[in-house]
Formats: structure tokens, C-alpha cells, sequence
């Protein structure tokens, strides 16, 4: 049976962007004797922020992965970005920890960041402590934040520290539970913190059915029978701490940690992790303190200058040793690893194995990427993938010069490797190269780092959409194809219908044709022709989709007539044809979930509808709004800076295709044109 050597805690922080996160891990980091001194983002040398981009912009990119004793207690900690564009390092943070810390902005109170963590730590029931931080500043309101976290949470919010005094007279933290300093507290706010102090033995005794008749009876109880009905709450997601402090000055850090240490889980204390048997396909629970064989999975993947290719994971059962093996259950393939890591932001530090609940990292593996699960290959197992969004922004990107041609595919390679929402892909139809990612400024600090770090540069420019074309209406044609001005001749004549299908049907081809008018294999030649056909359009040169059809009849020769012939009859044809069935032009629709403050929600409708936008409904969220749209993927182009604008950067959208639909008549002629332009200015280049 597996054990762990020394209790370990697994912690994500949380929150909004500038809520102070990072400043907070440097925070902890200093309390557990990690560090000698604070960093500070502004000055861009915390440990956390390494990355360069990081220190310039004075935010966070990537997720650091920190570590630190706190007595025989080893905690690992992960500082998530708060920007909605870098989601998909806050989602595969999530996959390997066990509780979670949402900081919160005392100055800007609850923010759609906060909205969106707190919903993260609901989806995958993480118990959760809520931090408000930055007490000191000017403007700071720890009540107004701790009342619009009780209007959301309900009784599952229990205020456990109180600041003593605010912003430039903020000195110290009270607690609620013991009631120690509570008589320091100003005047003015000692009785709402008394009363805050009444609320949360009366919240904590309603977890335990014991505990709340006692209370009842005796009006009171103590700290010692408080303490295991407040940890068992929490780890059940009944209970909610919040806690007030500053991460700049270090006050309120040691009340924070003593929490992580009395009341978050340890791995053992979790539930099982779900995960497939990679041989049989059965479902099996995997939990640290009743499997002994090793499972673990790939949550982060960096590409270090010096190092090469770093693989950070979470083991949830047994362990490993440096310079052994294990099983990639994922690729189906077995590894060789040479020293184990332990990951302290952009530094590294030997050690001879890792155990269950730990997280450790390993270089230069071969075939292994984030989300992979690695195992032993006699009983491998395969965890969930972590659900990353779809890209809500594209860019068509080429190569400046040759030479960037030529290194542009190893960058790219690398930069999907590290950030599973930054996708690359070719385009078919356009053969344009499109970048994808969560938002403008997500793809940008990809672009710039392709630059620094690879020596590439790109252009970008806006997607071409793909658009397709159809017909509305039944329609046919004979064509008739000959050629005898020298040489060998050719004939073909064809008769065919068309008929339109259900939008997603594709493309069927039918022989109709009796009594040998068009022999078998020259039918195969018709079908040819008119695939080609398909593809090249008839009103604009975008392929042509959702359609039947039947080759009914047609004309040989005895010599002249080949398989060309019929190719070019029946291309030729089609095409009459679709332009007598009422062509038209098909642009892809995208679903739209957007974001916002309540107060927006006129203008981000009015702005979605001025886009030829649907709004199909809206879901209430914390003093925000989602927004559900249908809108076509041309008018969502460059939305994100309209968004941002009209939000002050407080609204975020996510999109995905969902289907094609007709072009408007009055826009459909404009799309035809260009198009056609286009073509003819190709043709004489």
C-alpha cells in the first residue's frame, strides 16, 4: 500500500487578474523560509513571474508550479493566471490539485475572474478558501466584498479573519473563531464583526446535526468541538472560509497557511480519481492509500532553453524512481526517464523519487504530451482529458522570409506542445495557416514568443472565411463536349438533375442512366468530373455542399469518346445546372457565450445584434451575465477589441462552430465580387 512519507498539500490559486496572486505565492513562499526575501511584481522578480513577457507586462502568463515546507507539511502550490486568455493554464492546474484559493481585490470586490474561478472550483468540487486581499490600499472594502460573497454563496460563506483597521490603518487580522483581537478592532466595525463571529458558529454548527443541538442548548461552544465539523464541512463543499490580509505586507499570511494546514485535504483525504483500465476499458477508482501501483498524469509541458522539454505531473498513486521507466498508457508506448525534478517557477532540483500526491517533473521524454497518463505497463491506466475550450479568436499567419519558412514548423511544434488552446491549423479550403487561441492577447504573446525564443516572425492577418455555396432548388443540364480540331479527338454528352439535400448531408452521386447510353466506366468518369466541379463552385469558387446528383442519360462516340471527355461533359454540366437551381451562399454561424457585467447587457446585446447576431438566452451569474448568441463567424472577427472596449476589459466570450447558414441576399453579391476579383488578379500574377 502506498503512503506518503510526509503529508502534502496541492493548492491552486485563483482570481481575477492584479488580485494579487502571485504576490501572494511570493508571500507564502517567504512564510515557509523558501526565499530570504519578497519579491514584487512590479519590480519582476517574484518567483512566480520568471517568464519574460511576464516581468514586461506585469502580469501572469503561465502557471508556476512553487513548493514549501511548512513544518512536516510539504505544500505545492499552483499561480494560475487570472486573464480569461491564458484559461487553459488555469484548467490543467485544476487537474492536479486537491483545494483551492480564490483571491479577491478588496479595492474591485468580485470581478468576472472571480466569477469564473469560483465556478471552476464548483465543477470539479474543490474545497476552497476565499482570500481578500489588498486590504491596505485606498479604497479597500472588506465588507462590501464579504457581502457580495454571502448574497452568492449563502451560508456556505463564514467569515473566519476580520482586518484591524483599513487601507493606510490596516495592521493586523482578528479571529473570529478563537475571538482574539477581536476587542482591537475600530469601533465602528466591532460589531459587525461580532456579528460575523455569531454567524459562523451558527453556520458551522448546521453541518453537524450533534453539534447544532448542543449549540441550541447551550448558546455556545468551543474551539475544540468547532475544529473537525469546520474541516468536514469544508472538505464537502458546505463550508466556504473567507479570510482577509495583505499579501504586500504579510499580514494575514500565517492565519491563512494555519487554515491550508488544519482544514484543507491532503491527498489521502480525497476522493477517488476516476480513470479506464488501458486493457480492458473498464472504469477503476484510483486513490493514493488503497493503490499501490504507479498512475500519474502530465498536467503542464514547458520547453526550457537549457533543459529541453520539461514534463510536469501529478502522481495519484505509488511512485517512481529517477533513471527508471514507466508506461505512457496514453501513446501506448514506454518511456525511459533519466533524473526526477522537483519544480521551484523557472528552477529545477534533483530528487530521487516522487511518491502519491506529490507532483514532480522529468525531461526529454519522447512521445509525451500534457494530458497524458503514465503508468506501469503491466497495469496501465488512462485519466480524463482535461476539457479544454475551444479557440474564440483566429489569425491567418505566414512567414516573413524564407529563412522563417524554414524554422516556422519545430516553433509551432513547441509553442502547441506547452499551451493546449493555442491550436495550428491548415485551412482546406483556403490553404491558409490560422492560428487559434483564446484571445488577442493570448495569440499575440504566442506570436512574440515564437520570436524571442525561436528567431520567427510572422505576418497576421484576418482569416479568410470559409464559405460554401448550395442550391435551393431542383435544376439540370445537357452539356455536350467536343473536340476535333487535330489530332486525337473527344466526345461526351451528359444529361443530369440536381437536387438539393439537408444542410450537412454532403454529396451523393446517382447513375440513373438505362440501356447502356453511358457505358459503366465513363459513368466513374461523370463522377469524377463533377467532384471537381464541387469543388471549384459556381458562383464565388467556394466548394459546393448538400447536394444529389443523377446522371440520367447522355451520348458516345465510337472512337472520341474517353474518360476526359466525360469528365469535362459532367463538370461543365454541373455547373449549368447549379446555376439554374438558385445558388447560394453558405457562412458559418459560431455559438457565442459572452461575459459581461449586468450593467453592459444592453451593450453587448446591441452590439451582438448589430453584428447580425441571434441572442438565444442569458444565464445569471455573480453580478454578471452570459450572454448565448448564434453569430456568424465574419462578424466575430475583431470583436474581442470591441468587447474589450466596451467592458474596460471586464467581459471575456467564448465561441464555437455550430453551424452553416444562408448569406443575406443583400451581402451575399459583395462576398461574390471580392471573390471573383481575387480569382482574376491570381490569374494574371
Amino acid at each position: 500500500m502506498a503512503e506518503d512519507k510526509i503529508p502534502i498539500r496541492n493548492i491552486i490559486l485563483l482570481g481575477h487578474s492584479q488580485a494579487g496572486k502571485t504576490q501572494l505565492s511570493e508571500a507564502l513562499l517567504y512564510k515557509g523560509g523558501t526565499i530570504p526575501k519578497m519579491g514584487n511584481v512590479d519590480e519582476g522578480n517574484t518567483v512566480s513571474d520568471y517568464n519574460e513577457d511576464e516581468i514586461e507586462r506585469k502580469i501572469s502568463i503561465n502557471s508556476s508550479i512553487l513548493n514549501f515546507n511548512m513544518g512536516n507539511v510539504k505544500i505545492n502550490m499552483v499561480d494560475a493566471p487570472g486573464y480569461g486568455d491564458f484559461i487553459g493554464e488555469v484548467l490543467s492546474g485544476m487537474n492536479a490539485v486537491d483545494c483551492a484559493i480564490i483571491v479577491v481585490n478588496a479595492v474591485n470586490g468580485i470581478e468576472i475572474g472571480t466569477d469564473r474561478a469560483l465556478k471552476l472550483v464548483e465543477a470539479h468540487k474543490l474545497p476552497l478558501i476565499i482570500f481578500i486581499n489588498r486590504i491596505d490600499k485606498e479604497h479597500a472594502d472588506f465588507n462590501k466584498c464579504v457581502g457580495a460573497l454571502e448574497n452568492l454563496l449563502g451560508k456556505k460563506a463564514i467569515v473566519l479573519t476580520y482586518p484591524i483597521g483599513k487601507e493606510a490603518s490596516f495592521k493586523d487580522i482578528a479571529n473570529l473563531v478563537t475571538k482574539e483581537k477581536i476587542d482591537q478592532i475600530p469601533a465602528d466595525d466591532r460589531a459587525r464583526a461580532e456579528k460575523l463571529s455569531e454567524s459562523f458558529i451558527e453556520n458551522v454548527a448546521e453541518c453537524d446535526d450533534a453539534l447544532l443541538e448542543k449549540y441550541l442548548d447551550k448558546g455556545e461552544l468551543s474551539r475544540d468541538e468547532i475544529k473537525p465539523v469546520l474541516k468536514k464541512g469544508i472538505h464537502e463543499n458546505r463550508i466556504i472560509p473567507i479570510m482577509a490580509g495583505s499579501s504586500v505586507l504579510g499580514i494575514g499570511i500565517k492565519e491563512l497557511l494555519d487554515c491550508v494546514l488544519e482544514n484543507m485535504p491532503s491527498p489521502d483525504e480525497m476522493p477517488p480519481r476516476e480513470a479506464i483500465n488501458a486493457q480492458t476499458g473498464e472504469k477503476i477508482s484510483i486513490h493514493p492509500k488503497e493503490s499501490n501501483f504507479f498512475s500519474s498524469q502530465v498536467f503542464k509541458t514547458i520547453s526550457d532553453p537549457y533543459v529541453g522539454q520539461l514534463s510536469i505531473f501529478r502522481i495519484f498513486s505509488g511512485s517512481v524512481l529517477s533513471n527508471t521507466s514507466f508506461y505512457n498508457s496514453s501513446k501506448k508506448s514506454l518511456e525511459k526517464i533519466g533524473q526526477l525534478l522537483t519544480v521551484q517557477g523557472k528552477n529545477q532540483r534533483p530528487v530521487d523519487s516522487a511518491g502519491a500526491g506529490d507532483i514532480a517533473c522529468v525531461a526529454k521524454l519522447k512521445n509525451t504530451q500534457t494530458e497524458d497518463s503514465l503508468s506501469t505497463e503491466k497495469e496501465p491506466v488512462v485519466f480524463n482529458h482535461f476539457n479544454f475550450p475551444e479557440p474564440a479568436i483566429s489569425f491567418s499567419i505566414k512567414p516573413k522570409t524564407r529563412s522563417d519558412e524554414d524554422k516556422i514548423s519545430s516553433a509551432l511544434h513547441k509553442l502547441t506542445a506547452e499551451d493546449a488552446t493555442f491550436k495550428i491549423t491548415r485551412e482546406l479550403q483556403t490553404k491558409e495557416l490560422i492560428a487559434s487561441g483564446m484571445g488577442d492577447l493570448h495569440i499575440n504573446i504566442m506570436i512574440d514568443k515564437m520570436k524571442k525564443r525561436y528567431g520567427v516572425e510572422v505576418e497576421m492577418g484576418t482569416p479568410k472565411v470559409a464559405y460554401k455555396e448550395t442550391i435551393m432548388a431542383k435544376g439540370g443540364a445537357q452539356y455536350r463536349h467536343k473536340k476535333q480540331s487535330g489530332g486525337a479527338g473527344q466526345f461526351a454528352e451528359v444529361w443530369l438533375r440536381v437536387e438539393p439535400l439537408p444542410r450537412g448531408t454532403g454529396f451523393t452521386f446517382e447513375d440513373e442512366v438505362v440501356g447502356g447510353a453511358i457505358p459503366a466506366p465513363f459513368i466513374v468518369s461523370c463522377e469524377k468530373g463533377v467532384k471537381s466541379a464541387m469543388q471549384e463552385g459556381a458562383l464565388a469558387g467556394f466548394p459546393l455542399v448538400d447536394i444529389k446528383a443523377i446522371i440520367y442519360d447522355g451520348k458516345t462516340h465510337p472512337v472520341d469518346s474517353k474518360d476526359i471527355a466525360f469528365q469535362i461533359a459532367a463538370r461543365q454540366g454541373f455547373k449549368e445546372a447549379v446555376l439554374k437551381s438558385k445558388p447560394v451562399l453558405l457562412e458559418p454561424i459560431m455559438d457565442v457565450d459572452v461575459t459581461i457585467p449586468d450593467e453592459l447587457m444592453g451593450d453587448i446585446t446591441g452590439s451582438l445584434n448589430s453584428r447580425r447576431g441571434r441572442i438565444m438566452g442569458m444565464e445569471p451569474g455573480i453580478g454578471m451575465q452570459v450572454i448565448k448568441a448564434k453569430v456568424p463567424l465574419e462578424e466575430m472577427y475583431k470583436w474581442a477589441n470591441e468587447l474589450k472596449s466596451i467592458t474596460g476589459g471586464k467581459g471575456s466570450y467564448t465561441m464555437r462552430f455550430s453551424y452553416y447558414e444562408m448569406v443575406p441576399s443583400n451581402l451575399a453579391q459583395t462576398i461574390i465580387d471580392n471573390a471573383k476579383k481575387v480569382k482574376e488578379e491570381a490569374s494574371k500574377a
